[in-house]
């Protein structure tokens, strides 16, 4: 598990091959570069796995793979089951779902079982209020979900169903998955050479003018794992899904836009000292971890919202102080 987390492309191959423990994948497309070449390499790891599981007589592969469609009208190829939303049978989806797992609890210790794939074409059609009771009755330890949410798609606003009342400060649809998911794949496509920068693809995917050279089998991928420490990983990553090879991107790859917002937050680098004196003027990576432990006094004030900026300060034993106020009126 710990080479996992130091080497991100085992991480990511662990993640396609249903090994990382991540109950709930969202992955975030858009019209420029949708998600089927990353559902594709789930599955064709699922097909190594399955294989290189026949092989072996004492592995058992039980794992299913059900595909749930709001959009999808014929079943695809590796769909175990086809679920279609369209009937009205959303409802009963959980007991759809729990009906076509296989049973676990007769399987015998000796026997290697993979989690079940739950795929979700799209989760625009539901309401920003179901999201979450909608993912919560599918969860099981048994089932990996993953699930696919449009970008493009326009958001309906969100209204309280007592008094009809808008509701300001609840969280939009991405947010929402955002927070409950615990792997976010974040597709975008690489940028033909007609077109400067994503926002001038975005520009031009508004009013439908679309450039040739997107939805190609390589694309960009943003990897956001969380640990149940709550750390978050972020990497990069450049996936050909004919190939099936993942390239780890450097800062230098990400484009002039990243760039620039890294230099304007004021993150320091090697290459912005050097040339400017003949001092070491560069933070060793003990100095950086001395410097956060550090524990500022004006820091912990910030906390107190009521006191108006206090000092917060702590005298020590070896602190000089006097008890007698200087400022005290002497008459």
């Amino acid at each position: 598990m710990s080479s996992s987390i130091h080497n991100p492309s085992i991480l990511l191959k662990r993640i396609f091959n249903l090994t990382e423990s991540s109950s709930f994948i969202l992955c975030i497309d858009s019209m420029a570069q949708t998600s089927h070449g990353v559902i594709n390499e789930f599955i064709h790891h699922r097909n190594l796995q399955s294989n290189s599981n026949n092989s072996n007589s004492n592995c058992n592969n039980n794992s299913e793979v059900i595909y749930i469609a709001f959009n999808s009208i014929n079943r695809p190829e590796h769909a175990t089951y086809f679920i279609n939303i369209q009937d009205g049978n959303i409802n009963k989806v959980s007991q759809l779902i729990q009906s076509s797992l296989p049973p676990t609890k007769h399987l015998s210790s000796t026997t290697t079982t993979s989690k079940s794939l739950v795929i979700i074409d799209s989760l625009n059609y539901l309401n920003n209020t179901d999201l979450s009771q909608f993912i919560g009755s599918i969860a099981s330890p048994s089932v990996t979900i993953i699930a696919i949410y449009h970008r493009d798609v326009p958001e309906s606003l969100i209204f309280n169903q007592s008094d009809n009342d808008l509701l300001d400060n609840y969280p939009s649809s991405l947010e929402l998955l955002q927070f409950m998911a615990t792997t976010i794949l974040e597709i975008s496509p690489i940028l033909p050479n007609s077109v400067h920068d994503h926002h001038e693809l975005s520009d031009m995917l508004e009013v439908f003018n679309i450039p040739r050279g997107l939805n190609n089998s390589v694309f960009s991928l943003l990897l956001v794992n969380r640990r149940k420490s709550g750390r978050s990983l972020k990497y990069n990553f450049q996936i050909d899904s004919k190939k099936h090879e993942y390239i780890l991107m450097n800062k230098k790859d990400n484009n002039t836009d990243t760039n620039n917002d890294n230099n304007s937050s004021g993150l320091e680098t090697p290459e912005m000292l050097q040339g400017l004196t003949t001092f070491n003027l560069t933070t060793s990576e003990k100095q950086k971890r001395a410097k956060e432990q550090v524990n500022l006094p004006f820091l912990e004030a910030q906390q107190y919202g009521s006191s108006g900026g206090a000092i917060v300060y702590e005298y020590e034993k070896d602190d000089d102080y006097d008890e007698e106020d200087p400022y005290e009126d002497p008459f």
